[in-house]
């Protein structure tokens, strides 16, 4: 079968030079799920005969489908289907291949939701046929286990405006992938806040702004987005302005990846409709705007905490998933255990003294500080937090949001705290010398302080509380314990696979055990995206202020001869947290070696 004989809207993967179909992503075929035919159609006009080509059923069991079926007034594949010698997906990879179109294995394939969104639920199921992705800006990808419906292609393509490149999918991952877009536009519903309706009523004001006609469809698509932001685990959702589109990237694990791309059409709608949620100003797109909004996905209550900006392409917004399931971690779930556990216990149990947490922004401090505070949450303490901003809200706790423009800082709200008999107080972080001489000097009164640092290790700490004019005897007097951490990615536990890491790779990495060592490195499924990747887990390196280093701290010494008598007294350094944890099968070494660089 030539180009000819395909109906108008089949259109084949172009060869080299061919330039009569829009070519799909240069990467495409490392796509994972989608997959190029292997013959430009097949001379044969039946899917059985391609079937017994591409190895799934043997010849002779062909030929008696074939016969029975004029019998049982079935097409011959449907009946090797229901008898069981064909499933779903080897009957759409035939038919893919029958007619020279690529194949796309929904369970794998990452879908566009703002492709998806572009149809409503009941017309995708009415016509068993989906968007999953753009070729380009003009161009969808539409999976269909019937490429031969021209009805449903035309429909698609007179709803959308777009032109339309048919892949085939097996029919049920079609229809589940429909049920979850369902699912997901469902799933999740705004919270009652004070002011939704008046910001309704100012959008209908605003005639600059283009939602009223595709406010329905603006909304399904945002609450798709943010439903499947929050059920990959996504911390950071990104909505970036491009000049021909909105591209929309989840942070996952701390990685950015690609979720779904905005018609340029929907983008001003879709900004519009993140405002009102949060209560900002609309019609303001000259400066940045900050917003917060509660939502409920699948019976989980979460937060979101928005930032709209202002670029050269156009406006922005950038969404916190503040989950407070993810909050309310204990130390065994953040990975934190052996003699560094121990220590770090030890000391925020104590009745006064500081407590120190360091790291870059994103490795997981609060999180560590949250789970220090819910194993001393008790009646018997009064527990007071300063945090800018509160990102998760405890309970039994009284937690403190900084308000700048109203003259509330962390130097402020901590005087203020002190004298409201606290036993026990969180800072958010320390960021200028006021604050560190506030908190330092009400660790040295009868109050337990936790805090954080931006530093890299935990000898740092010291050099970088100088630094700020804290005098060397009061950090001495004061501290009692500094925790450096990062988050490395967890391996996925159902594709991860057994390796053998050669000494030369340790030793290039200043990694010294002596040998080869066994570990796991990842693979990619489609339970982890394919990135080989789910979750995260904590690497620490805590050190204890004993009497020799409050003595070097005195002193002023150097970080590394901290360092080095911490290491002495037992103190593991981050990489070498790490690699307990990739010998542990938690992690890889790349993985250590990326966040410990």
């Amino acid at each position: 079968m030539d180009s000819r004989d395909y109906p108008s809207h089949l259109r084949p993967v172009p060869e080299s030079g061919d330039s009569t179909a829009p070519a799909l992503d240069p990467n495409a075929g490392g796509t994972p799920g989608l997959t190029p035919p292997v013959a430009r159609g097949r001379s044969s006009g039946f899917t059985t005969d391609v079937l017994v080509d591409l190895g799934y059923v043997p010849e002779d069991r062909a030929r008696t489908a074939i016969e029975e079926a004029r019998t049982a007034n079935l097409p011959p594949e449907e009946l090797l289907l229901q008898q069981g010698a064909i499933s779903m997906d080897q009957l759409s990879r035939a038919v893919a291949e029958r007619y020279g179109l690529d194949h796309i294995d929904l369970s794998v394939y990452h879908v566009d939701m703002a492709a998806a969104n572009l149809i409503p639920v009941n017309t995708a199921r009415r016509y068993g046929a989906l968007p999953v992705g753009f070729v380009n800006p003009q161009t969808l990808l539409v999976a269909t286990s019937d490429p031969t419906n021209v009805l449903a292609v035309d429909d698609i393509q007179i709803a959308t405006g777009l032109d339309c490149r048919v892949a085939v999918s097996a029919a049920e991952d079609i229809e589940a992938l429909i049920g979850r877009l369902n699912t997901l536009q469902s799933a999740v519903s705004e919270a009652v806040t004070e002011g939704e309706a008046e910001a309704d009523a100012e959008l209908a004001e605003v005639s600059d702004i283009e939602v009223s006609a595709e406010d329905a469809p603006v909304i399904k698509l945002v609450y798709s987005i943010l439903g499947q932001a929050v059920g990959e685990g996504a911390s950071d959702v990104h909505f970036e302005a491009e000049e021909d589109e909105m591209r929309v990237r989840f942070r996952v694990d701390g990685v950015l990846a690609e979720a779904a791309h905005v018609p340029k059409r929907m983008v001003s709608a879709v900004i519009s409709r993140l405002k009102i949620m949060s209560d900002l100003n609309i019609a303001e797109k000259r400066i940045p705007q900050d917003g917060r909004v509660s939502v409920t996905v699948e019976d989980r209550r979460v937060d979101l905490r928005i930032t709209t900006l202002p670029t050269q392409r156009g406006e922005g917004a950038t969404i916190r998933v503040l989950d407070k399931d993810n909050a309310q971690r204990s130390l065994d779930e953040l990975g934190m255990d052996g003699s560094g556990r121990e220590r770090f216990e030890e000391s925020f149990h104590q009745a006064y003294g500081a407590v120190l947490v360091t790291g870059p922004t994103g490795s997981g401090k609060s999180t560590t500080l949250y789970a220090a505070l819910q194993d001393l949450n008790q009646v018997e303490k009064k527990i007071i937090t300063i945090e800018d901003p509160v990102e998760y809200r405890l309970s039994g706790i009284n937690q403190i949001n900084v308000n700048r423009p109203a003259g509330l800082d962390f130097a402020t709200g901590l005087r203020s705290v002190l004298r409201a008999d606290p036993d026990i107080v969180m800072v958010g972080e320390i960021r200028d010398g006021e604050t560190a001489r506030i908190a330092i000097e009400a660790a040295l009164t009868g109050h337990m302080m936790l805090t954080t640092l931006h530093t890299n290790d935990a000898p740092g700490a010291i050099a970088r509380l100088t630094k700020m004019g804290i005098e060397a005897f009061l950090t001495a007097s004061a501290v009692d314990c500094v925790v450096a951490q990062r988050l490395a990615r967890k391996l996925c536990t159902h594709c991860k696979q057994r390796t053998i890491v050669p000494a030369q790779a340790l030793a290039d990495a200043e990694i010294r055990v002596g040998g080869d060592i066994e570990a796991y490195e990842p693979v990619g499924c489609s339970r982890c995206n394919q990135t080989g990747y789910r979750g995260r887990v904590g690497i620490y390196s805590v050190m204890k202020m004993s009497d020799p280093i409050k003595e070097m701290t005195v002193s002023q010494a150097s970080e590394a001869d901290i360092a080095g008598v911490a290491r002495e007294e037992g103190m593991l350094t981050l990489r070498e947290d790490g690699m307990t944890k990739v010998r542990s099968g938690q992690t890889s070494l790349e993985e250590v070696l990326r966040v410990t660089a």
